[in-house]
């Protein structure tokens, strides 16, 4: 029934919690829905989630894992960040994320750092209100220290001044900050030297693909 009253509020994607991830059926009805679908891991196998990539790649290949401990706070030495990289390995062709219940922001940012794609964290106004999940939850001001945090890990490369339609680059026209959407990551700066963008690009606006010619070849030194 929840599924279908979700599906009929035209949410934007189902989060199927750890406790349903073995419960094949629901997976099964909630893929079909066609929805993205995030889906955490915790209490899980890793024969379960193999069975779980199994099921819902066929019906649903919109869909990303978890990598989720299931503790109220979470204890740093519980964390086990490392699953990350297995399910990277394991579901190459799917986004891996991470949903974290512990205290403070650092065990995030580091999942990110990893490349978790998906951050999921609880939110409270007070943690010292009744129930476990406020003392695992993030304050509003840790929830922007937290996006901020995050936004320093995804640096782009940028327009360092106004670039006109047509225009040659130059290293000099170019420098990596914190870019919105993410472009060009600073590890290919030298390879847009001697295109050409093809729109106007504003100063300190990111570096699309899309906005230079030939995006997705590099010049031949």
């Amino acid at each position: 029934m929840a599924v279908e009253f979700l599906h009929e509020l035209n949410v934007p994607f189902f989060k199927v919690g750890s406790g349903d991830t073995n419960n094949f059926p629901y997976l099964e009805k909630t893929a079909k829905k066609g929805r993205p679908m995030v889906i955490s891991s915790g209490m899980q196998s890793m024969d379960t989630m193999k069975q779980v990539y199994q099921i819902v790649k066929p019906l649903n290949p919109n869909f990303c894992f978890l990598q989720c401990t299931s503790a109220y706070p979470l204890q740093p030495e519980d964390v086990n960040l490392r699953v990350i990289s297995e399910y990277q390995k394991l579901f190459p062709d799917i986004p891996i994320g991470y949903s974290g219940h512990e205290t403070g922001i650092v065990i995030s940012v580091a999942a990110v750092a990893l490349g978790a794609k998906v951050l999921e964290r609880h939110i409270t106004l007070d943690k010292t209100w009744k129930g476990s999940d406020h003392s695992a939850s993030l304050e509003p001001g840790e929830l922007a220290e937290l996006v901020r945090s995050v936004r320093l890990l995804g640096k782009s490369v940028v327009a360092k001044v106004k670039i006109p339609e047509g225009t040659i680059l130059t290293l000099d026209m170019l420098t990596v900050k914190v870019g919105e959407p993410k472009g060009y990551p600073p590890e290919d700066i030298f390879n847009l030297v001697g295109k050409k963008v093809l729109v106007t690009v504003e100063e300190d606006d990111t570096i699309m693909e899309e906005s230079v010619e030939n995006h997705g070849k590099k010049i031949k030194s």
